[in-house]
């Protein structure tokens, strides 16, 4: 299928989702979430393949959810229904990255920003630029982390450092992101797609059938210790901030300051 907000590339075993909306940081508006989810359908139908590269066209990675899907959902004109779809888009994104049958890698650098930090988590492993800046904003903005990101920022760098990146919305670097061990490897920002094509080519001879076990065995294991299954009430929560009067408040004076810029 044709894509607007990504881009699309199956060479043989290894196949590439470019996110292409540079001018806006990659940020993941309702429709490019959609396109993702298409996109890692469309993974799942090839069987000769078996890894997945995922990045960001331009300077930034993925900036997280557009704006403009955040300020759409503190919109009380909006049906509850219609609402608690929208709220949920990126949930269904995340898990769908998740499902992909190939090994997915997330090629990171500059900005890589709450919901980018999201698809990012889904991936199953991680590659970051040593410029690579990440931030979580969402409690700053008056929103919680939705999208399953919390279960797995949990599973990946622990309960504390999860809570510390998640409500002091700070801004930390790749060598952190290493020690905390949300990313495997850091590179210098010059070699990041030569060695994210390394990676894919290392396991590009390997059979569908061991990735794919190798994947839900670790899965499994994984969601013992946090599991994502109940990453469908992330929605309630999110629509629950919009009717709390200080969430609102903290939201209005950011989308303020925003357009002040």
């Amino acid at each position: 299928m044709d894509f607007t907000n990504l881009a699309l590339n199956i060479d043989g075993p290894v196949g590439t989702i470019r996110l292409t909306r540079p001018q806006r940081r990659n940020s993941l508006s309702l429709e490019a979430l959609n396109e993702l989810i298409a996109a890692a359908a469309e993974c799942n139908a090839r069987d000769d393949l078996r890894v997945v590269v995922v990045s960001g066209e331009g300077a930034s990675f993925c900036a997280g959810a557009d704006l403009g899907v955040i300020a759409a959902l503190f919109d009380n004109t909006m049906a509850h229904e219609a609402l608690e779809d929208m709220a949920d888009l990126g949930r269904r994104m995340a898990d769908a990255i998740e499902s992909i049958r190939a090994v997915t890698i997330a090629a990171i650098h500059g900005h890589c920003v709450g919901g980018g930090v999201v698809l990012a988590a889904a991936c199953d492993l991680r590659l970051a630029a040593d410029d690579t800046e990440f931030s979580i904003p969402e409690t700053a903005i008056g929103i919680p982390l939705a999208w399953g990101g919390i279960p797995r920022l949990v599973r990946t760098v622990g309960p504390a450092a999860a809570i510390d990146l998640i409500l002091t919305c700070r801004v930390f670097g790749a060598d952190e992101a290493r020690q905390l061990g949300f990313v495997n490897r850091v590179v210098p920002a010059t070699d990041l797609e030569r060695a994210a094509h390394e990676m894919a080519q290392t396991m590009a001879g390997r059979s569908l059938y061991v990735i794919e076990q190798t994947k839900a065995a670790v899965l499994a294991a994984t969601n013992e210790i946090v599991s994502t299954s109940g990453s469908h009430a992330d929605a309630g929560t999110m629509i629950g901030a919009l009717s709390d009067d200080e969430s609102r408040k903290i939201a209005e004076a950011y989308f303020e300051r925003f357009e002040a810029r």
